[in-house]
Parts: C-alpha cells; structure tokens; sequence
C-alpha cells in the first residue's frame, strides 16, 4: 500500500499564470474603455429626446395660448423699450404668460403682472425649477442672484430677430416687445419661420421669469457650451452691453433644437446656411428660402 502510494504522481493544480492573469485584465480594460462611449451616446441620445418633448410642449403651449387670446405671447411685457438686460423693469417673459398651458398654473396665479420679474413677491415664483424649460444635457438648473437667491434657469427662448440687435417692439421675429403676433401676420408661413430654440445661459442670466436675453435670442450665431469651445481651441463670446441679446446654442454636438411657428421640431447644425437661417427667422419677409431642405 506504501508502495502503491509513492508511485502515484501527484495532483495537478490548475490555474492562472501571471501573464495569463495581465492579459485578461488587459482585454477586459479595452472591452470597457470601448463600451463606455457607447453608453455616454445613448444617454446623450435619451436626452436630446427628452430635451425634444420639451421644446414640442412649448410650441404646443404657444399654439394653446395662440387658441385662448388669438396671437401668440408676447415675447417680453414692459412699458418702453428697448429692452436692457439689467433688473430695472416689469420685463415679464413669454414663459410666465405660457405657465397655464404647461400645467403650471399655480405659478402662475401666484405671480403679480403688473409689480414685474424682479419684485420681491414674485421672487419665489423666480425661483421655481420648471422642468419644461431644463434640456437634460444642461447641468444648470439654478443660479444665484445678486440678493443670494435662487433663480430658476430657462434653456429654451423665443426668436425675436434674424440679426443680432436690441429686443424692441420693431423687432421681425415672432416674440419681442409687447408683441401680439398673429398667424395671419406670419405671411411667409408657419412652416417656415422660427418660433423657439435651445440656448446657453449667459452669467448675466435672470431667470426664466426674465423677458431678456435670459429667454428672448436671435441667429446671428450659434453659442457653444464651455465643453464644445474648449475642444475647438477658441475663448467664449464675451457680450458687450445689456442691449446685446445673443444667438441660439446648445449642449448638444453640433447644433440646437428648433420649434418652428407650425408646431414642427427641427436639429439646426452648427453648419447650416446663415441666409437660410436668416429668413427662417424673419416672419416676413417674403424671400424664397434659399434651401428648402432644412
């Protein structure tokens, strides 16, 4: 039996090698490191869909105010104009005036028309987080205020010229001062003229309550995200004064997103045709688009 024993080879143990051990490390880290961005693209993409149901809600809520009182909101509500972005004023957006046809009406029945923005009895009114107004890629949802409190963010904002000048009630898109705009005024057609996009807030930004640049711009460019103007190697726009408004932009690659007059959503790209974008602004005039295929 002893014998028997001693001539029996011993077990043979199984298992990893170092080497083996590093390599299958290795081959996990490269399956991850290329699974990860495909994940951040599907998130991205969930996203840009939720940020799309949103400026969908608004241009219905528009068309809704539209069906209430016959034109559509005005895009800024104040005695004179033009319009400074500073807190002198009664500056009541179109988003304040939308409030009911978001299922916001408590909002608005708590907000005093004629006392503005930026008095002290709509300041909890100011400072409400609306969700409709976020786009999910944004991470800023609130910003502090010169008095430390909080202001609700907008990222959304009506079109109120094709060019880059003050928001005034001569201005030729479909939100600006004290407008009452019409479908029957918007003669080059619904289809064919911006009524709300995406942009990016400015530090100077006055909550959604604010009808400034805080939710009124124009497409004399588009704006690009901190993230986008460090990867293009430039420095961001600086504004010049509170009568500069600014254009339209985004957190997402490569453009914004767009309601036109007629309740369809658009993805305008960084690229697109700056003539084309123009007359698609302009609720009037009368030019053939110079690309019919936007």
């Amino acid at each position: 039996m002893n014998s028997f024993m001693r001539m029996t080879p011993p077990p043979i143990r199984r298992g990893f090698t170092l080497v083996e051990l590093l390599v299958v490390i290795a081959i996990i880290g490269v399956l991850v490191g290329l699974l990860l961005p495909a994940v951040q693209a599907a998130r991205e993409a969930a996203r840009r869909s939720s940020c799309s149901n949103n400026v969908s809600q608004l241009g219905l809520a528009i068309h809704q105010h539209e069906f209430s009182v016959e034109h559509l909101p005005s895009g800024v509500i104040n005695p004179t104009g033009p319009i400074r972005s500073e807190m002198i004023g009664q500056h009541v957006s179109w988003t304040v005036q939308i409030l009911p046809f978001i299922e916001q009406r408590n909002l608005y029945n708590h907000f005093d028309f004629e006392k503005g923005a930026y008095a002290t009895e709509n300041a909890p009114v100011r400072a409400a987080r609306v969700p409709t107004l976020l786009c999910p890629s944004n991470p800023e949802s609130y910003k502090s205020g010169d008095d430390n409190q909080a202001i609700g963010m907008c990222h959304y904002a009506g079109s109120h010229h094709d060019s880059e000048t003050p928001i005034d009630v001569d201005n030729n898109g479909l939100l600006f001062l004290n407008s009452k705009i019409r479908y029957a005024e918007i003669t080059d057609g619904s289809s064919q003229t911006i009524l709300i996009g995406e942009m990016l807030p400015h530090r100077s930004h006055l909550g959604w309550v604010s009808g400034t640049r805080s939710s009124l711009r124009n497409v004399s460019g588009f704006e690009k995200s901190k993230t986008q103007w460090l990867e293009a190697g430039s420095d961001e726009a600086v504004l010049q004064g509170p009568l500069d408004v600014g254009g339209f932009g985004s957190h997402h690659v490569g453009g914004a997103q767009f309601s036109l007059a007629d309740g369809s959503i658009h993805f305008f790209t960084h690229s697109i045709d700056k003539r084309l974008i123009e007359q698609l602004a302009n609720r009037a005039d009368g030019e053939i688009l110079v690309n019919g295929d936007f």
